[in-house]
This record gives C-alpha cells, structure tokens and sequence, in this order.
C-alpha cells in the first residue's frame, strides 16, 4: 500500500439525490467522482451550484460514473472555475454528458435573455438578472477535456491508481469506478447501481472484493416490484386512459427512461396488448438522446440484440411514433382530442414542455399521469406523487381531476433487496466500511439496517464535507 494519507470526502449528494460531488484525496492528488448540478429550491439550488465549498482548480482529475444531470451537469462549472485535468468516462457517457451540458446551457442562456427582456420592461418589479452558470461555449470547452474509455480498459487517472470501469446497468454507458490504489488497497463507487433484467441494458456487473465502498441509496427503503411487471402496468394503464378517451401523459427523463418507455410500447404494440394509438416523444433533448442509443448497440443486452438488431429492427422507431422537437408541433399535440401517450421532459416535472402538457391535461378526469421515476422533494413531480389536488403551474392553481399513477417498476435504481443481492457476491469478510450517499435521510437510515443486518461491519452516512480517513 501507499504510503501517504488517503481521505474521502463529498460536496454533494449528501443526505440527499442531487449534486453528486465525491472525493478521494491521496497525498497531494484528489480524485474527484462525479461533478452534478444540485437540484431543489431556486436560491439554495444558486448557492450550491455557484459557491463550491472547494476549489475545482486543485482537483486532479474527474471519473464520471454515467452522464445524468445529477452526475455531469456541473463539470462546465469546475472547468470555468480552474479544473484543468482530465475527465474519465465511457464513450456512451461522454456522449450523453454532452448534450445534456449543452442543453442545460442553451435552457440557461434563454432564462437570462427572458428576464433581461423582463427586467428591461418592468424595471419597477426589482427582476434580479444572474449570470448563468456558464454557457454553450463552457459546454464545448469541457468536452475537450474528456478521456473515455469502455468497461474493463484499465487506466491510471494518477500515479499508483488503477482506474476500471464496470457495468452498473443503470443508464446507457453508466458505470461503477474501482480504484486499485498500490498494492493493497481497494475502492469503489457504486455511481447510480442499476437493476436486473432492465430492458435494453445488461446486468449490473459484480465488483471484485473490495476494501471501501460508496454506496447510493436513493431507494435504501423501498421495494420495487420486477421490472416485468412495468411491462403489465403500463399496459394496464394505456388501456384504460384509451378506453374513456384519455391520454396518458409521462414526465420522463430523457435519458435512458424515455428510451426504455419507447421500447416498451414498441414491445406491447407488436404484441397487440395496447391499442395502435399514436406515441409522442415530446422533447428534443430525448430526441438527440435516442441517436445516441442507436450508436452505442455495445451496451445492449442480448435481449434487445434477439429481438430486434439481429433481425434489422430500430427498438426505437415504429409506424406509431412521432419525435417532437419544434415548439409548434409540440403545441399542437394538445390540441389533438383523440387518445395518445405523451412523453416528455423534465423527468421531475419542474421545467421543460412537460408543464405544458400538465397544464392542459391535468384537469381532465380522463387523463392518466404516470409518474414513472423517482421525485425528488420540493418538485411538482414529487407534489403529484404525494396526492396535492391543487398545483401551481406557471404561477396559476389548477385542480388535479386527472388519475395519478405511480408506476414502481420503472425505476432504474437498485431497491435495499437488489443491493444486498448485488453485494452479497462480495466477500464482506474484507469489506471494512460502505459509506452511504444520493439519499434522503429515511432511505440510508433503512439501507443502514439492512446492510448491518448481513454481515457488514461498518456503515457510515456521509455528512457533506466531512473528511473520512482510509
């Protein structure tokens, strides 16, 4: 082993599922995984994102485990603030990271021009203009920054460190990062640990045995019914909005759960479980993040190679699918009567076209929304979720007539039994310690106990920025 002092710390994603920000200090080299914008309140979600509580300039490199905006978005903002080293990732999530750091700017550049043109026109109403927290040409900057290589290339980020990536079967490219640090010593970070059987992506790989471990725990105390079931459920769901001539409308994220959404009412439509009713895809965004998938068939499961590359058939692409991108075809949607699925962003349904649609479907008592991922608190998605009959969209109160559905299975995040299942291939006897973040306070108090409960001798919940000596 090593020897220099060896420490963990994290700036994000501490008690919470926002803002993934983690460290490992060795001697005079930090290696930081992960670098996530934070999500939440408007003026706690500034500070945070603004004011980093380190310095990214002495950071020595960056590992990203997989391209959700929780995990990349924030990279444009160390580069401006001084990161000048490398960022490790695999191809598919440098992909991702890409457009999702260009549209995150493009959405910020058009909130400033809108409320200089407000401010300009109301000077009396006191509208505060911030600059934004950089812009498409940041975006560009940080792509040049990036090194990527596929599962199981081993890679030295610094000297004495071997880098590996594993398959976390989370999100297209999405990985687990192990460190070999000297001879002795080894750590990983779970990123965001996916499910089995997901549709589209293979298994979550196991780890070899491990010193240190951080661990997610966005669901450390719930259970997911199995993925087979998103199948019927959605089934379920589509015939009955169809059958009292509604629509279903799906805050989705455009990563990854839009594309397993598509795949599935492919699924059901060839199967002739659902009626032949058109599909909307209506965000760009999920539109670019599509063509991202059809270039990346390597991080396909054989499932998804059987059924349809084998035989020269687009997983994503059938007579009844429509891909939206301009906002008059988006507009135009709702005005259409007849029933329809229609999938859109924010996946929290906090910005983005999808309030528009809640905005003109909401009040409908034939309407369905299924809420198909996990919501995080303080978002209209999570007030859905919990059963608040009126909501404010655009600052105007609407009544919520429309049925709300929440579909488990969708979930692409491990629940506590799939990660005991996972870990338990491991041999905890040399496991020393898992230390919990991406988790609100109830679900690492939970996986805690869980993981207590098999075997494991130490389990720490992260407090942000507290230092953890290894």
């Amino acid at each position: 082993m090593i020897n220099k002092k060896i420490e963990f710390y994290s700036h994000g994603a501490c008690r919470e599922v926002t803002g993934s920000k983690h460290f490992i200090k060795i001697g005079d080299h930090i290696i930081q995984m992960d670098c996530g914008m934070f999500q939440g309140k408007r003026e706690e979600a500034y500070k945070k994102n603004m004011e980093l509580n380190f310095s990214p300039a002495e950071v020595s490199t960056i590992l990203l485990s997989h391209g959700h905006f929780d995990h990349c978005g924030a990279l444009p903002i160390a580069v401006k603030k001084g990161f000048q080293g490398n960022i490790y990732s695999t191809p598919a999530s440098r992909d991702i990271a890409n457009i999702i750091m260009l549209d995150s700017a493009h959405i910020q550049e058009k909130d400033i021009e809108y409320l200089r043109k407000k401010a300009k026109k109301y000077p009396d109403r006191g509208i505060e203009v911030r600059d934004p927290f950089y812009n498409s040409m940041d975006a560009l900057e940080t792509l040049n920054h990036f090194v990527t290589l596929n599962y199981h290339r081993k890679f030295y980020p610094i000297p004495d460190v071997e880098a590996e990536f594993f398959d976390a079967g989370h999100i297209l490219g999405a990985a687990m990062i192990c460190l070999n640090i000297g001879k002795n010593l080894r750590i990983a970070f779970s990123g965001d640990l996916g499910r089995k059987k997901l549709p589209i992506l293979r298994d979550p790989e196991t780890l070899p045995d491990l010193d240190y471990l951080i661990l997610e725990s966005t669901y450390g105390n719930r259970l997911h019914k199995t993925f087979g079931m998103a199948k019927d459920d959605l089934a379920e769901v589509v015939n009955r909005a169809y059958n009292r001539g509604g629509k279903i409308i799906i805050p989705a994220f455009t990563i990854e759960r839009t594309q397993e959404l598509i795949y599935i009412l492919h699924t059901l439509l060839r199967e002739k479980r659902i009626p032949d009713l058109p599909v909307y895809v209506d965000s760009p965004m999920a539109v670019n993040a599509t063509s991202i998938f059809r270039v990346h068939p390597e991080c396909f499961d054989k499932e998804t190679y059987d059924k349809f590359i084998s035989v020269n058939l687009d997983p994503f692409g059938f007579n009844q699918i429509k891909y939206v991108s301009s906002v008059r075809e988006s507009k135009k949607i709702n005005s259409k009567p007849e029933p329809a699925v229609i999938i859109s962003a924010s996946g929290m349904a906090e910005v983005g076209r999808i309030l528009h649609h809640l905005k003109n479907n909401i009040e409908n008592p034939a309407n369905i929304v299924a809420i198909v991922g996990f919501m995080a608190e303080h978002t209209l998605g999570r007030r859905l979720v919990e059963g608040e009959k009126k909501i404010k969209i655009f600052g105007k109160k609407y009544e919520v007539n429309a049925e709300v559905k929440t579909l488990n299975a969708f979930s692409a995040h491990a629940d506590y039994n799939e990660i005991k299942e996972w870990l338990l291939k491991n041999d905890l006897k040399r496991l020393k310690k898992i230390f919990l973040v991406h988790g609100e306070a109830d679900a690492q108090h939970n996986l805690r106990r869980e993981l207590l409960s098999i075997g494991v001798p130490e389990v720490e919940i992260v407090e942000y920025g507290q230092n953890y000596s290894l």
